[in-house]
């Protein structure tokens, strides 16, 4: 949990608020040895290849990645995100109002 000091982006942190991530670690039963994953959420990636001659204004190269003014971000433990793939009814499915055509 220390090695978040050691990280250069650490500075855009407070104390305060790494110990408020510890506290909320502790409270979930997160561990050292757990798989966290820090992602930015709430940004867009370009699609559109809008050659080279393009307004800069509206438009972006394909692939450029702009961060929202609404952008977050989300903390995951990959370690305890349990993985179910859907299964089969265990009986005959009858929905209550069948599909007409």
């Amino acid at each position: 949990m220390n090695d978040i000091l050691d990280d250069p982006y650490s500075r855009y942190l407070e104390l305060r608020q790494i110990d408020e991530l510890k506290d909320l670690f502790d409270k979930y039963g997160w561990e050292a040895s757990d798989d966290i994953v820090i992602e930015m959420a709430g940004t867009q990636v370009s699609g559109i290849d809008v050659g080279e001659e393009y307004n800069k204004k509206w438009q972006s190269p394909i692939g450029t990645r702009k961060c929202n003014k609404e952008a977050f971000i989300v903390i995951k433990n990959l370690s305890r995100d349990p993985w179910i793939p859907s299964q089969p009814m265990d009986r005959e499915h009858k929905p209550q109002h069948p599909y007409s055509s």
